[in-house]
Formats: structure tokens, C-alpha cells, sequence
């Protein structure tokens, strides 16, 4: 009888790399988000050296967003036609560095440039990352994603506090950010986790026997619910800690901690969302999100209190990041002839279309308030929930056997 070998093992390899791929996507998809999570924590800084306005910060995170949301599907296309492993440690480094040269630039325009190729970096990285957790995930994809959208979260978590050096020791601490990418894509590059990949693929390729096809209508609904959730993301990322400190009257390290807090708490219940999709399913859990947002975005809104902005900061981050795992995972369901393409909207537009929409939250800012601006989140809460019940966890087609 012969031994049977597990996909995972390679004896001529160092333990450290194969105890290393199991958590390699989590620690590449949080390096790529720390990055990215970092600029909005910036923004104050931006506002005081800069003299910058509420609407001129968005655009900030406009260009940050714009390419990335028509590229992140371009690539996502690309890796369903063929996989280009590159693009992860490729996608990690130009994001990184991206955020470091904003600590060594002097001008406005610079730091939009800056901002501009840190979201061609996170493009470039998100469709192939995807595929490359999708490969992996076997029959628990809500917990395997929900593991990898884990490092995303603590990624935006711990970047406000990286980003927090550059507060103390200056702009040029920033560097952290290119020694840390450094460090990771060396690992990558040694551990070869593309090798795994390509095994798995073909071992599931050997095994399917359902010809795969795309729910397209199911898809363009859920678009929606990425829509509607991308917005208020990137709306609350981008503002928070600006409301902490005109609106609260809080200093800048509160409101740095309040953001870090948002996504501690988001780390948690992303991945709890994920193991919940398993059970009770995934529109389920998205439904119920929304259910919570509803009237937790209105009060979180019109608070003006800091101890009851905390405290619904915790529930706000239950519907923002529950929601995040079963919304890939029905993306690639509906999509499954496209995985790419899918995870590029899910994973990738799902994060930087809000970023469109940002300045002109920050315009309505300019002109009355955030809190005013902010009201306008409800509806598009409303919209989303309404959404939820027009799909399905399975796709909606014939399965058609191979041949």
C-alpha cells in the first residue's frame, strides 16, 4: 500500500515554510492593507501642512481608489486566463513603497501621485491573492476566506498606527511601511506558495466533474450589496478620525485609536462572519448586517458624544466587516467560470469604489457638516438590505455534467 503524500509537504523544504503558506495569504492580504490603511490616518497631517479642505482630502482618496477600481477587474480577467504569481509580492512592494514616498514628498500633487500607484499596488494584488486563498479553501471556503479577509482587517487596523510615527518622529518614519514589505515578499519568494497552488488546481481540475458556469444575474444584484457596503467603508475610513477631531473635539491620537478600534473590532467579526456563512449561510449573514446598519448608522451619525461614538463604534464594525467574507465567497459562486474577474469586484472594487463617491461626501462636508454628509449613508443602507433578499446562496442555472 503507498503512502499518500500530502499536497502541503515538500520534505526538502524547512518547516518554517511549510508552516508558513498556511498563514501566507492572511500576512500578504494584511501588509498590502496596512499600506493602504494607513492614508487616511494621514489625512490630518495632510490638512495641517497642507491647509487642505474636507473635499480636497477626498480626493485624495479618490485617486487612491479610481484606478484601482477599473483595474482591479482588468486583473481579476487577466488571472482567469492565466495566473501571473508575480502580481502578489509585485502588488505588496508598490503599494509599500508607494506609502513610504509620501513621507519624502512636498507638494499636493506629489502626494496624490503617491496615492495613485499605492492603488495600482493593492490592484495588481487582490484577483491573483484571491485565487490563490479560493485554491486552498476546499469545502470551509466561509472560514478559509473569512481567515484571509482576517488579514485585510488587521491591516487597516494596524496602519493608522504605523501611520502614527510619522505624527511623532515625522513624515520620513514612514519608511517602516518599504522595510516591512521588503521582509514579507522575501519570505513569499522563498517559500514559493505559487507551487501549491498550481498542484491544487490541478488536482481540482482531475476531480470536478460540473462543468462551471456564471450566475450573472445573481452577480449584478450582489453588485449592489458591494456597492452599498464599499460606500459606507470608505466613507467612514476616510472621515473618522476627522470627526473625532472637529466634531468630538478629540486630539489626533484619539482619533487614530478610534479608527485602529474600528477595524480591532472589524478583525474579530470578519472572521466570525466567515465561520457564520458556514452554518446559516452566507446571504443570511449579509441580510442581518444590514438589518443592524439600518438604525446603528443613524445613531452613530447624529451622536455628538465620544463615549457613545465608542461604543457604537463596536456594532458599526459588526455590519461593516461580517458582511465582507460572504460576500467573495457568493462572488465566486455566481462567477465560477470567472473567479478572477469575481474576486477583482469583491475583493478589490468592493474596497476602492466607495473611494469614488468620497469627495463628494466631502463636498456635502464643506458645505454644511459631516453629520449632515453622513445622512446620506442611510438610504444607501436601505437599498442594500432590500437587495439581500433577492438572492440566493446558490447560483441560479442548470448544472451541467462533464462529459
Amino acid at each position: 500500500m503507498q503512502n499518500e503524500v500530502s499536497l502541503t509537504q515538500d520534505p526538502i523544504e524547512p518547516s518554517i515554510f511549510q508552516k508558513g503558506r498556511e498563514y501566507l495569504p492572511a500576512i500578504c492580504h494584511m501588509v498590502n492593507d496596512t499600506a493602504q490603511g494607513s492614508l487616511p490616518a494621514l489625512l490630518p497631517l495632510f490638512i495641517t501642512n497642507y491647509g487642505l479642505t474636507y473635499e480636497e482630502v477626498a480626493i485624495i482618496i479618490f485617486f487612491n481608489t479610481a484606478l484601482a477600481s477599473v483595474a482591479q477587474p482588468f486583473f481579476g480577467y487577466l488571472a482567469d486566463k492565466r495566473t501571473f504569481w508575480p502580481s502578489v509580492p509585485m502588488g505588496i512592494m508598490i503599494c509599500c513603497l508607494s506609502i513610504t514616498a509620501i513621507g519624502f514628498v512636498s507638494s499636493y500633487e506629489s502626494i496624490i501621485l503617491c496615492s495613485l500607484i499605492a492603488g495600482f499596488g493593492s490592484a495588481l494584488f487582490h484577483p491573483e491573492a484571491a485565487r490563490w486563498v479560493n485554491a486552498l479553501s476546499g469545502q470551509k471556503k466561509g472560514k478559509i476566506m473569512g481567515y484571509f479577509s482576517v488579514g485585510g482587517q488587521a491591516g487597516f487596523a494596524v496602519g493608522p498606527i504605523l501611520a502614527s510615527t510619522a505624527y511623532i518622529w515625522g513624515p520620513h518614519s514612514l519608511v517602516i511601511f518599504a522595510a516591512m514589505g521588503a521582509l514579507l515578499v522575501t519570505f513569499y519568494l522563498l517559500a514559493k506558495p505559487y507551487k501549491l497552488v498550481t498542484a491544487r488546481q490541478k488536482q481540482t481540475k482531475q476531480s470536478q466533474t460540473i462543468i462551471n458556469q456564471n450566475d450573472w444575474r445573481s452577480f449584478n444584484i450582489l453588485f449592489i450589496i458591494i456597492a452599498a457596503r464599499s460606500i459606507i467603508f470608505s466613507v467612514l475610513n476616510t472621515f473618522i478620525p476627522i470627526y473625532w477631531i472637529t466634531q468630538l473635539g478629540q486630539n489626533t491620537a484619539s482619533a487614530n485609536f478610534a479608527l485602529s478600534a474600528f477595524f480591532i473590532c472589524g478583525v474579530i467579526v470578519t472572521l466570525i462572519g466567515g465561520t457564520l456563512a458556514d452554518r446559516i449561510g452566507f446571504v443570511k449573514v449579509i441580510r442581518y448586517c444590514y438589518v443592524l446598519l439600518v438604525p446603528i448608522m443613524l445613531a452613530f451619525t447624529l451622536s455628538d458624544i465620544y463615549w457613545l461614538s465608542m461604543l457604537l463604534l463596536l456594532p458599526l464594525s459588526f455590519g461593516v466587516f461580517s458582511q465582507y467574507s460572504p460576500i467573495v465567497i457568493l462572488g465566486q459562486q455566481y462567477l465560477a467560470k470567472n473567479i478572477g474577474f469575481a474576486s477583482g469586484i469583491t475583493l478589490g472594487l468592493g474596497i476602492t469604489l466607495g473611494g469614488i463617491i468620497t469627495p463628494l461626501i466631502g463636498k456635502l462636508a464643506d458645505m454644511y457638516d459631516l453629520q449632515t454628509a453622513w445622512l446620506t449613508l442611510n438610504p444607501i443602507c436601505w437599498l442594500a438590505l432590500l437587495a439581500t433578499f433577492l438572492i440566493t446562496d446558490l447560483p441560479r442555472f442548470k448544472l451541467k455534467n462533464k462529459e
